[in-house]
């Protein structure tokens, strides 16, 4: 038994003095003896409290000994070994405590899912949370982008719109305060003068839609509008609603308005008008090559309180039934030169030769009837000979005019003949009967009855409603 121990410490000593002929450390093929398995715990427990090294202490005096710069290697020593019981409290792979050592990761919970708002079954938008990926209905495969780059946006306006005006910063809505506009008849403008123009309680509903009218008369109006006042019987007011249709116009729109008496049995026209000339319509067609300016032409024409021109036909009815269909061509080619609108006054007779070029030149016709039953007939048959002549376009934009000529519509429905003409005609209009105009004498706009003047505006915007936007070709008035 002595042998043994003896044997076992040779061979443990030859090993070691091996190990230091050889010059390296053979410490890690030492194998542990057997009672190092029964007291494993103790002697590891020891060995770490008697080891322990705070992080902030220095690295022990012998640390380069065992440690080289590499990364878990162990280093070489020539120094004697050090005893088993130390050999579980090496920190044989340790990291070098210079190195810094990496924080650990900072776990970031996800950003919570955002809401929607959707409408419920029940009409209430709620709240809901998206839809997972694995419920969303697939989507259709788009085509392909050939494009390099995507498109731009458009750019966002942010200014308001403003009219195209070479001071769109500087107009007049912009820079000046709205300011609601005087009443003009009644209480409200008698309260308004009273107050000393401080109480404004705006127009009446009634001057409002004059206003209106009045606009419609005023749009604008490219070239010459020719406009044909027609009827088969006589004594229906035709010539009354020329002129005062006329004055209307000339009044509202200050432009140059001129009427023609193209009757061929002496027309009355210029006695609707001071008779400032006792020239006609034949003294224009002789001098017709010497007329270059305005002021020419105004030598022959007679002009009433509206401003409304009148050009009279000849007195002799011999000599007006020469008046021939290239007299009223030449005629009219004078007068578009220099009026904005050229109205006719027709005679009865629709085959007199003149009124082919009439209706050929006319832009629009105004049909008169008056408030009876033979007055209505006439009328209607002036639209049958002109649809049956080739004028269908002249018939359906044409406007018809009741005219009122006694105090008292009788016993005769006038609202029966409105709804026949507005089935054949643009627009139907009634002029009431008024005192001024059954004297036959001149005409002033001024002395009418109110509702006589707005029937007539209201006629007038009738009329200029249809106004083409733009009349290619047409002279221009000068």
């Amino acid at each position: 038994m002595t042998d043994q121990p003896a044997h076992s410490a040779e061979g443990r000593h030859g090993r070691e003095n091996s190990g230091e002929n050889s010059g390296h450390d053979n410490r890690e093929n030492i194998d542990p003896p057997s009672w190092f398995d029964d007291h494993t715990e103790a002697i590891s427990q020891q060995s770490l409290d008697e080891t322990a090294v705070p992080e902030t202490a220095e690295p022990p005096s012998n640390y380069a000994e065992f440690h080289t710069p590499g990364y878990g290697t162990p280093a070489v020593s020539d120094g004697p070994p050090r005893p088993l019981s130390g050999f579980r409290s090496e920190q044989r792979f340790s990291e070098p405590t210079g190195l810094p050592s990496a924080p650990p990761p900072r776990w970031n919970p996800p950003p919570p899912p955002e809401w929607t708002s959707q409408t419920s079954p029940t009409g209430i938008r709620e709240q809901f949370p998206p839809r997972p990926e694995y419920f969303s209905p697939p989507s259709a495969p788009q085509p392909p982008d050939y494009h390099d780059e995507p498109a731009p946006p458009p750019p966002v306006q942010y200014r308001p719109e403003v009219p195209q005006t070479p001071y769109p910063d500087l107009s007049t809505t912009s820079l000046l305060r709205q300011v609601k506009p005087a009443p003009s008849s009644g209480w409200r403008r008698a309260l308004y003068v009273m107050s000393g123009k401080l109480i404004n309680v705006g127009e009446s509903p009634r001057d409002v839609h004059r206003n209106n009218l009045i606009a419609h008369v005023n749009q604008p109006l490219a070239g010459c509008y020719r406009i044909a006042v027609v009827s088969l019987k006589g004594g229906v007011g035709k010539t009354t609603i020329t002129a005062t249709l006329g004055s209307t116009f000339a009044a509202v729109r200050g432009d140059r308005v001129i009427a023609v008496d193209a009757n061929p049995d002496r027309g009355t026209l210029s006695q609707k008008v001071p008779l400032q000339t006792a020239a006609t319509v034949r003294d224009l067609l002789r001098d017709a090559g010497r007329i270059d300016r305005y002021s020419d032409i105004r030598t022959y024409t007679s002009q009433g309180p509206s401003r409304l021109e009148v050009l009279a036909s000849e007195t002799d009815p011999a000599v007006s039934e020469a008046f021939s269909a290239d007299d009223y061509a030449r005629t009219l080619d004078v007068l578009e030169k220099f009026y904005s609108l050229v109205l006719t006054d027709c005679g009865t007779g629709l085959m007199h030769s003149a009124m082919a070029a009439v209706l050929a030149r006319a832009d629009t016709l105004v049909v008169v009837s008056s408030g009876s039953v033979d007055g209505a007939r006439s009328a209607s048959a002036t639209l049958d000979w002109l649809e049956a002549h080739g004028h269908q376009d002249l018939v359906r934009n044409s406007v018809a005019v009741i005219n009122a000529v006694r105090p008292r519509p009788g016993k005769i429905d006038i609202q029966k003949v409105v709804d026949h003409f507005s089935r054949r005609c643009r627009a139907v209009r009634l002029v009431p009967f008024d005192p001024h105009l059954e004297e036959g004498a001149e005409i002033n706009l001024d002395l009418l009855r109110r509702d006589t003047r707005e029937a007539l505006l209201d006629l007038a915007a009738v009329v200029a409603d249809g106004f083409p936007a733009n009349r290619g070709g047409d002279s221009a008035v000068r």
